[in-house]
């Protein structure tokens, strides 16, 4: 620790940008100059350290949340004059998001420390990386940082599920246009910008809560530590952020709809 009591930040390891902006205290390095770096020291591929864990996260965490979310509100407008309001489509994103950020937390896990810790923890895929943790540090290990994964998770569904109905329900409402292409890509635009500013923060709280080796106490501490940088901490790697959630959120959403087009599925909008 240094002399003010808080951890120093851990050694530069090569990592994708995002996680390496939120978890060091004193780099100041901006995205492009990161990952030029890691392209210098490891090569282009290591961009992609983590490839597996990360797919492993969103086959479970986001195939939960859009499973709950879209099944419940699709319930809920049975027999009703239009779409649920808007407060039940954020609860509904909670519930799906936190149960989501939950079973995804496994693979969640592993992803960050494929990422921060390469090459000196890099585990050959995400389920060599689960089936480790699991035998070597035990069940409660392989779930560290639940809490805060499942919040983001909440947050986040709220941002990119409930935001995009009803940033697509506002738009439709205008009559300016119509139920097209790029009223499905200004939705999911906006949901996009959404769901990181709401998520942001406890993205950056989870992050070092996961890669933390016992430095913080809780979910309360770390985010105490965290406020000593200056709000703007809980915002590190907010560009890479958005620009990772953002074409994400937009391609989700666009492949989503032509999916449910050409499959005869309805929304009511």
């Amino acid at each position: 620790q240094g002399r003010t009591g808080s951890p120093e930040p851990a050694p530069l390891h090569p990592a994708l940008p995002q996680v390496h902006l939120q978890t060091q205290q004193e780099v100041k390095m901006r995205m492009m100059g990161m990952a030029m770096r890691v392209v210098r020291t490891d090569g282009f591929l290591a961009l992609y350290n983590g490839l597996s864990a990360s797919l492993c996260r969103q086959m479970t965490y986001s195939l939960t949340r859009f499973a709950i979310y879209e099944t419940a509100r699709d319930r809920l407008g049975q027999g009703s004059q239009g779409p649920p309001p808007f407060y039940q489509k954020v609860l509904l994103g909670a519930v799906g998001g936190f149960t989501g950020g939950f079973v995804g937390t496994p693979a969640d896990m592993v992803n960050v420390r494929s990422v921060l810790l390469a090459p000196l923890a890099l585990y050959s895929h995400a389920l060599d990386g689960m089936y480790r943790v699991l035998r070597e540090e035990g069940l409660k290990k392989l779930f560290s940082g639940a809490t805060m994964a499942s919040s983001r998770g909440a947050l986040v569904t709220v941002g990119q599920l409930s935001c995009y109905d009803q940033a697509k329900q506002l738009v439709l409402t205008t009559g300016l246009l119509s139920d097209n292409i790029f009223t499905h890509f200004l939705a999911s635009f906006i949901a996009g910008g959404c769901a990181t500013f709401l998520c942001q923060p406890l993205d950056v709280l989870k992050t070092r809560l996961m890669n933390s080796q016992g430095e913080y106490r809780g979910v309360t501490h770390c985010a105490m530590e965290t406020a000593k940088l200056g709000p703007l901490a809980f915002y590190k790697g907010f560009v890479p952020a958005a620009i990772r959630l953002i074409p994400h959120t937009v391609l989700t959403f666009v492949f989503l709809e032509q999916l449910r087009k050409y499959f005869g599925i309805k929304v009511v909008t």
